[in-house]
Formats: C-alpha cells, structure tokens, sequence
C-alpha cells in the first residue's frame, strides 16, 4: 500500500508539471486555433537559459531569466513568423509550427552538443520520508508551483481584460475583432505565457531525480501533448485534468512495469498514448472539449 501511495504521489507531482505544458497548448490553440508543435523548443529555450546562467546569476534570477526569455522566444515566433500566416488555413499554421520547432531545437542542442547541464536547483536529491512514503523535495516543490501558477493565470484568465478578449477570440475571433478586440495583442500574450509555463516546466523536468537538461528534455513535450488531447484542446480544466490523468498513467506504468513484463518494455512512455487513444474512442472532442455541430 505504501509503494502505491508513493506511486501515486509521484504520478500527481509529475502530472502537475505536464498540466502546465498542456495548459500552454490549449492557451495558443484557443487563442488562435491553431496546435503549437514548437511548444517543445520553447521549453527547451527556458531549460537552457537557466541552465546558462544559474551560476553566473545565481538560481531564481536564472530561472526568472529563462521564464522571460521562453517568454520572448514565444512572442517573436509569433510576431515574426505566425503572424505573417494570419488567415491561412489552420493545417498550413501547424505545418509552420513544425518548421519553426525543427530550427529552434537543432540550434539549441547545437550550443548543448552532448552534455547534461544542471539547472542550480536549491533542492538537489533532498527527499521527504513520512512513514514508509519517500518522495523527492523536487516533487514536492514541483506540486506546489504548479498549483500557484495555475491558480495564478486561472484568475487572470477569468478577471483580467486580457483573460476576456481570449475567451472572446475563442468564441468567435471575427466577432471579437468586430467589437474591438486585437486578436494580434491575444496571440502574443498567448504565446509568450506558453512559454513562460514551459519554463518553469522545464525546470522541474530536469532536476532530482533526472541527471539534468539534455537533448532529449524537449520530447516531455509530446508527453504532455496526449494530455491537450484527452482533455480538449479548446479546455482550460480539461488540460489541468488530463496533465494529471497522464502523470499518475504513466507514474503508476513505470512502477509496476516489473508486474506488466508481458506486456513488453516501455510501457511508461507508451502508456499516455494508449490512454489518450482510449478516451478519444468515447469522446472524439476529449474530456472537455467543445462539440462542434455542423450542417450538411
């Protein structure tokens, strides 16, 4: 029971953090319907910069540093690159996305080449035994992080003007501009908050108990996209949700993968597929997602 607990733990932690990725696809999509496949270089780019300069600055103006640069990377990819595509068909718009993350990430982990660079993180391989339960400080801070942020751009989302003209854009994005709304200032905003969130997601992809940023840190990313998915894209709460169904789905895979050995090796990087493909069998919008009528 006590291995189960630590599981889940675990799973929930993990979860929280690939919400906060989630939450960045569906932040762009409802801004701009369109599915942000360079989420992954954004990522990358935060993990980087903290990474860079931790010890130069020190930790939290490090951190702060990557925030604000994932930040700017996402709003210039927007500025310079999809705002140049406004009106295109939605698929051509992902297919840039594409592009743009092919060039940012071979360029990142150009300047990475083979290392592993620690992020500086104050918690190292700390961890917290209540009873028989061990679970890692990095765990836990990553929870509590995420609850806030989330918490944070929940309320922003839901008081702010900013928060108001997306939900309108979300809606109806001609009539949102036809009353006043600047879709192009919602489309930067959104994507320069995906990045910051897949800053802060980066920093907690990478510290104890991963050995630290390295090449492969931005495939968390496509982990994090099955969690957009079962959720709904177009879905806030569905993100929030489905980040956590794939956590604990995978968390609870990889700890009794010595219990599924028939099942093949692997199965915690398989296992938010198979969850992902499962639900959208029963619901094709996901979770949460808008169903859309149409008549023919």
């Amino acid at each position: 029971m006590s291995t189960f607990a630590e599981i889940l733990l675990n799973g929930v932690s993990l979860g929280s953090v690939y919400a906060l990725i989630a939450l960045g696809f569906v932040v762009i999509f409802r801004a701009t319907e369109v599915v942000n496949f360079a989420h992954a270089s954004l990522l990358l780019a935060g993990g980087y910069l903290t990474a860079t300069l931790h010890d130069d600055l020190g930790f939290w103006p490090a951190l702060l540093v990557g925030i604000a640069g994932a930040a700017c990377v996402g709003a210039a990819v927007e500025f310079l690159v999809m705002r140049r595509y406004r009106g295109s068909d939605h698929s051509v718009l992902a297919i840039v996305t594409i592009g743009v993350d092919i060039l940012l990430t071979t360029e990142l982990t150009r300047r990475m080449g083979t290392d592993v660079l620690a992020l500086g993180d104050p918690w190292g391989d700390a961890v917290l035994k209540v009873g028989p339960i061990s679970l890692a400080h990095t765990r836990i801070a990553a929870f509590v992080a995420a609850a806030l942020l989330i918490t944070a751009f929940l309320l922003v989302f839901r008081y702010t003007s900013w928060g108001v003209a997306m939900r309108a854009a979300a809606e109806s994005a001609e009539t949102a501009a036809l009353m006043g709304v600047r879709l192009g200032r919602v489309s930067l905003g959104a994507w320069a908050v995906a990045g910051g969130l897949a800053a802060v997601a980066a920093l907690f992809l990478t510290v104890f108990p991963t050995p630290g940023l390295e090449r492969a840190t931005s495939l968390a990313a496509l982990k994090a996209f099955p969690a957009a998915i079962l959720g709904g894209l177009d879905s806030t709460t569905g993100a929030l949700v489905g980040g956590l169904l794939v956590g604990v789905t995978e968390s609870l895979a990889t700890g009794y993968q010595s219990d599924l050995t028939f099942l093949g090796r692997g199965l915690g990087d398989l296992a938010p597929y198979l969850v992902m493909v499962a639900i959208l069998l029963v619901r094709p919008a996901g979770l949460f997602g808008t169903k859309e009528l149409a008549r023919v």
